[in-house]
Protein backbone atom coordinates (compact mmCIF):
# COMPACT_ATOMS: atom_id res chain seq x y z
CA UNK A 1 0.00 0.00 0.00
CA UNK A 2 1.39 3.46 -0.86
CA UNK A 3 1.37 6.16 1.64
CA UNK A 4 0.55 9.53 1.15
CA UNK A 5 2.00 12.34 2.17
CA UNK A 6 0.42 15.34 3.15
CA UNK A 7 3.38 17.90 3.17
CA UNK A 8 6.50 17.50 1.60
CA UNK A 9 9.59 18.04 3.63
CA UNK A 10 10.50 21.20 2.15
CA UNK A 11 7.36 22.84 2.83
CA UNK A 12 7.24 22.56 6.51
CA UNK A 13 6.41 25.53 8.02
CA UNK A 14 4.51 27.39 5.01
CA UNK A 15 1.31 27.60 6.98
CA UNK A 16 2.82 29.44 10.07
CA UNK A 17 4.33 31.93 7.72
CA UNK A 18 1.50 32.56 5.81
CA UNK A 19 -0.70 32.99 9.06
CA UNK A 20 1.71 35.26 10.40
CA UNK A 21 1.73 37.83 7.35
CA UNK A 22 -2.12 37.57 7.34
CA UNK A 23 -2.60 38.03 11.57
CA UNK A 24 0.26 40.95 10.86
CA UNK A 25 -1.94 43.32 8.17
CA UNK A 26 -5.21 41.98 10.19
CA UNK A 27 -3.89 43.51 13.44
CA UNK A 28 -2.55 46.74 11.51
CA UNK A 29 -5.37 47.58 10.66
CA UNK A 30 -7.56 46.72 13.43
CA UNK A 31 -5.11 48.84 15.96
CA UNK A 32 -5.33 51.85 12.85
CA UNK A 33 -9.11 51.96 12.94
CA UNK A 34 -8.96 51.91 16.95
CA UNK A 35 -6.33 54.82 17.25
CA UNK A 36 -8.10 56.15 14.56
CA UNK A 37 -11.17 56.55 15.92
CA UNK A 38 -9.82 57.72 19.56
CA UNK A 39 -8.28 60.43 17.11
CA UNK A 40 -11.35 61.68 16.02
CA UNK A 41 -13.35 61.68 19.39
CA UNK A 42 -10.27 63.47 21.03
CA UNK A 43 -10.73 66.37 18.43
CA UNK A 44 -14.87 66.54 19.18
CA UNK A 45 -13.53 66.22 22.90
CA UNK A 46 -11.13 69.23 22.30
CA UNK A 47 -13.81 70.96 20.19
CA UNK A 48 -16.46 70.34 22.93
CA UNK A 49 -14.07 71.80 25.80
CA UNK A 50 -13.29 75.23 23.67
CA UNK A 51 -17.00 75.55 23.03
CA UNK A 52 -18.15 75.36 26.68
CA UNK A 53 -15.30 77.22 27.84
CA UNK A 54 -16.46 80.32 25.13
CA UNK A 55 -19.81 80.08 26.22
CA UNK A 56 -19.33 80.56 30.29
CA UNK A 57 -16.67 83.50 29.24
CA UNK A 58 -19.21 84.67 27.70
CA UNK A 59 -21.58 85.41 30.49
CA UNK A 60 -18.36 86.61 32.92
CA UNK A 61 -16.29 89.01 33.48
CA UNK A 62 -12.33 89.00 32.33
CA UNK A 63 -11.58 88.63 35.94
CA UNK A 64 -12.63 84.92 35.52
CA UNK A 65 -10.53 83.49 33.61
CA UNK A 66 -9.07 81.00 35.17
CA UNK A 67 -12.57 79.68 35.57
CA UNK A 68 -12.80 79.84 32.47
CA UNK A 69 -9.99 77.76 31.80
CA UNK A 70 -11.64 75.34 34.88
CA UNK A 71 -14.41 74.86 32.67
CA UNK A 72 -12.64 73.79 29.37
CA UNK A 73 -10.21 71.49 31.48
CA UNK A 74 -11.90 70.31 34.37
CA UNK A 75 -15.71 70.75 32.89
CA UNK A 76 -15.87 72.27 36.78
CA UNK A 77 -15.64 76.33 36.88
CA UNK A 78 -13.74 75.19 40.62
CA UNK A 79 -10.93 73.02 38.69
CA UNK A 80 -10.87 69.47 39.62
CA UNK A 81 -7.50 66.74 39.51
CA UNK A 82 -8.85 64.74 36.22
CA UNK A 83 -8.96 66.56 33.43
CA UNK A 84 -11.67 66.02 30.94
CA UNK A 85 -9.18 64.82 28.15
CA UNK A 86 -5.82 63.18 29.04
CA UNK A 87 -2.60 65.48 28.95
CA UNK A 88 -4.89 68.69 28.88
CA UNK A 89 -3.89 71.48 31.12
CA UNK A 90 -4.61 75.15 31.85
CA UNK A 91 -1.73 75.87 30.29
CA UNK A 92 -2.92 74.80 26.75
CA UNK A 93 -5.83 76.98 27.33
CA UNK A 94 -5.78 80.73 26.16
CA UNK A 95 -8.85 83.27 26.90
CA UNK A 96 -9.03 86.25 25.09
CA UNK A 97 -11.69 89.05 25.67
CA UNK A 98 -11.99 91.89 23.16
CA UNK A 99 -12.89 95.03 24.54
CA UNK A 100 -15.49 94.25 27.80
CA UNK A 101 -17.22 90.78 26.74
CA UNK A 102 -19.78 91.09 29.50
CA UNK A 103 -22.52 93.31 27.15
CA UNK A 104 -20.10 94.03 24.21
CA UNK A 105 -17.70 92.99 22.99
CA UNK A 106 -16.18 89.09 22.02
CA UNK A 107 -14.32 86.27 23.94
CA UNK A 108 -12.00 83.55 22.13
CA UNK A 109 -11.39 80.77 24.07
CA UNK A 110 -8.50 78.45 21.98
CA UNK A 111 -7.17 74.98 23.02
CA UNK A 112 -3.56 75.12 21.60
CA UNK A 113 -0.25 72.23 22.00
CA UNK A 114 -2.41 69.15 22.79
CA UNK A 115 -0.57 65.93 22.33
CA UNK A 116 -2.46 63.18 21.27
CA UNK A 117 -1.23 59.84 22.94
CA UNK A 118 -1.48 56.87 20.72
CA UNK A 119 -2.25 53.41 23.09
CA UNK A 120 -0.56 51.96 20.19
CA UNK A 121 2.71 53.38 19.06
CA UNK A 122 1.83 52.92 15.33
CA UNK A 123 3.49 55.56 13.75
CA UNK A 124 4.91 57.88 16.82
CA UNK A 125 4.30 58.09 20.40
CA UNK A 126 2.15 61.30 20.13
CA UNK A 127 1.18 64.26 17.64
CA UNK A 128 0.40 67.15 18.50
CA UNK A 129 -3.49 68.44 17.77
CA UNK A 130 -4.57 71.62 15.85
CA UNK A 131 -5.29 74.41 17.59
CA UNK A 132 -9.69 74.67 18.90
CA UNK A 133 -10.72 77.81 18.59
CA UNK A 134 -14.10 79.20 19.48
CA UNK A 135 -15.00 82.59 19.29
CA UNK A 136 -18.57 84.05 20.84
CA UNK A 137 -20.06 87.46 21.88
CA UNK A 138 -20.62 88.93 25.20
CA UNK A 139 -24.10 88.06 26.60
CA UNK A 140 -25.23 90.20 29.87
CA UNK A 141 -27.27 87.06 31.04
CA UNK A 142 -29.54 89.63 33.00
CA UNK A 143 -26.82 92.15 34.40
CA UNK A 144 -26.53 95.32 33.45
CA UNK A 145 -23.01 97.00 33.40
CA UNK A 146 -22.73 99.45 35.97
CA UNK A 147 -25.60 98.78 38.09
CA UNK A 148 -23.84 97.33 41.18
Amino acid sequence: MKQIKLFHSNERGGTLVEFAIAATVFLTATFGVIEFGRAIWTHNALTDAARRGARYASLHSPDDVDKVKNIVVYGNENGGTKPMLPNLTPDNVDVTYSEIAVNKGTVCVSINNYEFQFVVPIVGTSITMPAYSTTMTGESAGFVPGTL
